[in-house]
């Protein structure tokens, strides 16, 4: 029998994954909406940010210096992801997943730092270190409100929002959606059309370090697959957000809401899915059929509000 308080219980866990994702799906959407690249890198870059950070706490370094290295470390991927697409001709789409099968060593490596050898997963415990977020906070009634992974993570998708809102209303930011929108005209108006991907595909792939270096410390732990069927994931959100909020929200920082929205409404579902009891091994497959459907709508909706043509005959009357 299913247990309805079971699920109400776990609903806070998904929120909570939600709005860290929803950090993840905001660097998508930078790229497939705003750049229209499909950058395939966040899968290795989502284990990079959390590598780095873990590593970095693991170190003795302070928090802010250790999100502060995961950011810097997934620009770098997005900047080898840009260069190869720029600069040596290779097309987005295998640029990224050739950065992303070097980050799966890079990855290793990382974790591995010290050893000698590569390391498949690192562990890092609340009761040791003083993390941002931990689901301990969330489900252990000690721990003080201001500690709840819902606030922090709303507080980190609120200043990334109101940070992108600006920096995208500069001249430079309106340079890099232009460049996505026509990369011809742009390059024609004297656009650097190259040297803003390359930006677009840092920016990007940075969130999704950041978004991966809180996910790490929620969790306890970074492991080499945790970024696998990510950028899934992502274009879940950023569909999901856009189907079901794109005639309310039109200004561009409520747009970013949006895909945060899409990426807690995608946890929640899952939440339910599994109160379900549903096979966890079915998960990717659910995922892959939600993405599917999202992405479907726009079209289906647009195919069957086109208007009906009508032709005149010598009678003068119309026929649809």
């Amino acid at each position: 029998m299913l247990d309805f308080a079971k699920l109400l219980g776990s609903l806070p866990g998904g929120v909570a994954q939600g709005l860290i994702w929803g950090i993840m799906a905001i660097g998508v959407y930078l790229t497939y909406k705003i750049l229209d690249i499909a950058d395939l890198t966040v899968d290795g870059t989502m284990s990079t940010g959390g590598a780095v950070c873990v590593m970095m706490i693991l170190g003795g370094h302070s928090m802010p210096v250790a999100l502060a290295a995961a950011f810097l470390a997934g620009m770098a991927a997005g900047f080898i992801t840009g260069f190869l697409h720029t600069v040596m001709g290779i097309q987005a789409l295998l640029a990224g997943i050739l950065t992303q099968l070097s980050l799966y060593t890079i990855n290793l490596k990382i974790m591995g730092w010290g050893t000698g050898a590569g390391k498949a997963n690192q562990a890092i415990s609340v009761d040791k270190y003083d993390l941002v977020v931990s689901s301990r906070y969330l489900f252990d009634g000690s721990y003080p409100w201001y500690k709840s992974p819902i606030l922090w993570g709303a507080v980190f998708c609120l200043v990334i929002i109101l940070a992108l809102y600006w920096f995208f209303g500069t001249e430079l930011g309106c340079s890099i959606r232009a460049t996505g929108a026509n990369p011809n005209m742009s390059r024609a108006q004297g656009i650097n059309v190259d040297f803003n991907k390359v930006l677009g595909l840092m920016l990007s792939n940075g969130l999704v370090a950041l978004s991966s270096a809180l996910l790490a410390q929620y969790q306890g732990f970074i492991d080499i697959n945790s970024g696998r069927g990510a950028i899934v994931i992502g274009l879940a959100a950023v569909i999901i957000g856009e189907v079901l909020f794109s005639k309310i929200f039109r200004n561009f920082g409520l747009k970013l809401a949006a895909v945060v929205l899409g990426a807690i409404i995608y946890y929640l579902v899952m939440q339910v899915v599994l109160w379900l009891r549903v096979d966890s091994d079915m998960l990717k497959l659910l995922t892959a059929v939600i993405v599917a459907i999202f992405l479907a709508v726009p079209y289906l909706k647009s195919k069957h509000s086109r208007p009906k043509l009508t032709v005149a005959t010598k009678g003068g009357a119309d026929h649809a």
